[in-house]
């Protein structure tokens, strides 16, 4: 129930209008260094645009701009909408903020780009911190440091053109704009590393790019993303709620994900199977589900409830969980399609009168008719409906 209730809240503050949740330092730099061990030239002379950032307290703002020499970065770029509540908490660290002045004593509120081309430890104590950022911004040293004339809203045109600049776009968008957010990205043709929900695998704009191999998950999800930084003005919930060592608000979740087109490592390493025989034999797992390894009734698959029981032997189509593609190889696997938003497109037939009878005799509550057509299965007499069922098939060698 914990964690049903902060993932709850999560949600519900990712659509709400300021989508006010913060990346932490840890998962940014855990994410990305996996691109860089898979090619140590990923970023070499590109520029990365963090559009959805307040430089003032971004995690992605400080990770690439503190290995920004390091990892070869040409140019970084990071633009905010509407700064942060914090924002202004934090000038002591910037200095006297030019681009904000004072209206009947309080700082007007502007959205801000910081576009830095160079690093370096300018204040001579021979350690290149957030300090000497600070320095070469204040100093306009080679860096820029304004506001923007709008809100930053990454629609607007100011931030249209910082894209067209960008050979990459890290960030964590705002949620409740995810699909028209990932859409502007596929059309101006970037490269990305973004977070997302992990329902957004099942949307109808972002699961035919995944089966088309145009996009793929990151390196981790779920508990692979520890945990967001919040406002004060949000409770926690959930016994992975915590403040942190630096006064940091954090509520975890276990239903997040990156999104990518970045190339990584764990995207090529084959996922270990044994046969539907010896899955019977030393999985308990599937000895204890009684779905295993069933065919649907109105479609020509099997069910395979758990990605770890995916048979080595069996060349037919397989209705597996979405969070199989944390696994999921495309040198191994073809992905046929989606049971849930493509079931019309696959052929996948109505329930019938007949399954609806047996599921409310059942003692089901659940809303069905008979002209639904979700992957859905009789074994013996029971009746079952799987959650959500990526349909795929071994790839042909």
């Amino acid at each position: 129930m914990a964690r049903n209730a902060t993932n709850k809240l999560l949600h519900k503050a990712k659509k709400s209008k300021s989508d006010e949740f913060y990346t932490q330092f840890i998962d940014i730099q855990k994410e990305v260094e996996a691109y860089l061990e898979y090619n140590l030239n990923t970023f070499r002379d590109k520029v990365v645009y963090c559009n959805c950032d307040d430089p003032f307290e971004s995690n992605f703002f400080r990770y690439f701009v503190l290995n920004f020499d390091r990892i070869g970065l040409r140019q970084l770029i990071t633009t905010s909408y509407k700064p942060s509540p914090v924002a202004n908490t934090q000038l002591e660290l910037f200095g006297d903020n030019e681009a904000q002045t004072q209206t009947k004593g309080r700082p007007k509120i502007t959205a801000n780009k910081f576009i830095i081309n160079s690093v370096g430890d300018i204040d001579g104590d021979g350690e290149f911190n957030l300090k000497d950022v600070a320095l070469q911004l204040k100093q306009n040293k080679q860096n820029e440091w304004e506001p923007l004339d709008g809100d930053g809203d990454f629609r607007s045109d100011e931030s249209i053109t910082l894209l067209k600049q960008a050979d990459y776009v890290i960030t964590n968008p705002p949620f409740s704009l995810f699909r028209e957010y990932l859409k502007q990205l596929v059309d101006y043709d970037k490269k990305f590393l973004i977070i997302a929900n992990i329902n957004a695998i099942t949307y109808k704009e972002v699961f035919p790019l995944i089966k088309e191999n145009k996009i793929w998950l990151g390196t981790g999800m779920g508990r692979w993303i520890s945990g967001f930084i919040v406002p004060k003005s949000y409770k926690l919930y959930g016994s992975e709620a915590r403040i942190d060592e630096d006064g940091n608000r954090i509520v975890a979740t276990n239903n997040c994900l990156w999104f990518t087109n970045i190339d990584h490592g764990k995207r090529h390493q084959p996922l270990p199977l044994m046969t539907m025989d010896d899955n019977k034999k030393f999985n308990k797992k599937v000895q204890k589900n009684k779905t295993s390894y069933k065919k649907y009734d109105n479609y020509d698959a099997i069910e395979v409830p758990f990605t770890n029981a995916i048979p080595s032997d069996y060349d037919g189509v397989m209705g597996v969980p979405i969070t199989f593609l944390d696994k999921y190889t495309p040198e191994q696997f073809e992905i046929i399609g989606n049971g849930q938003t493509m079931a019309d497109e696959l052929g996948i037939k109505p329930i019938g009168q007949k399954f609806v009878d047996d599921y409310y005799n059942q003692g089901n509550k659940g809303q069905i008719n008979a002209k639904w057509n979700n992957l859905v299965l009789h074994v013996g007499e029971k009746v079952y409906v799987p959650y959500q069922r990526i349909l795929i098939k071994h790839k042909e060698k």
